[in-house]
């Protein structure tokens, strides 16, 4: 089984990316399931939340919080000043940053696991025009990890955004997914055992 936490803030789309993540799983004929942990007030804007998503070959029975993600998504990087992210994170595990800034510049510690910084705010405001950069986040982790296929993130996010809100996040993650690749027009994915 492959646990994704994702840690973001109220209104980031921090709940969405990890629904997004399970259609597209589901999709791809994969067992999945995603959900939100709000306690605390995250369900205020700006509060800090967590969502997960579990995905499997086989029917999951858990029902519960990931407390030992093998893959972290962080959506806000004032999160690390708040809550400690990288709690119960697998050895060997993966973190994608949203961020122009490396992980040494984050002031993140090289450890048992690789941590990549990617420029999704930038993506989100060049294509989207708003900083909401969760489908950008999502197209930059399926390019990282190898996850998922860009059809089965396609479906998703056209059945989750249908018309021309859908169509502007397809955009937004497929250029997060070129940019993280290492396409010709550039990225500024940086990586760090």
């Amino acid at each position: 089984m492959v646990e994704i936490r994702v840690h973001g803030r109220g209104g980031q789309g921090s709940v969405v990316t990890a629904e997004l993540l399970a259609i597209a799983a589901f999709r791809a004929g994969k067992f999945s399931q995603a959900f939100p942990y709000l306690g605390g007030g995250g369900e205020r804007r700006g509060a800090p939340v967590q969502a997960f998503c579990r995905i499997d070959n086989k029917p999951i029975q858990l029902k519960c919080q990931i407390k030992q993600p093998d893959y972290l998504i962080v959506q806000d990087v004032s999160l690390f000043d708040v809550v400690d992210i990288f709690q119960g994170l697998k050895k060997g595990g993966f973190v994608l940053v949203n961020s122009a800034n490396g992980p040494r510049e984050l002031g993140i510690q090289a450890q048992d696991f690789r941590v990549y910084n990617f420029p999704a705010t930038e993506v989100a405001l060049e294509t989207l025009k708003r900083p909401v950069m969760n489908t950008a986040m999502i197209g930059a982790f399926a390019a990282l990890t190898g996850m998922f296929d860009l059809e089965s993130l396609k479906y998703a996010v056209g059945r989750k955004f249908p018309g021309e809100i859908g169509l502007s996040n397809v955009a937004a993650m497929e250029k997060a997914f070129r940019l993280a690749k290492g396409s010709s027009s550039g990225g500024s994915v940086t990586g760090e055992a």
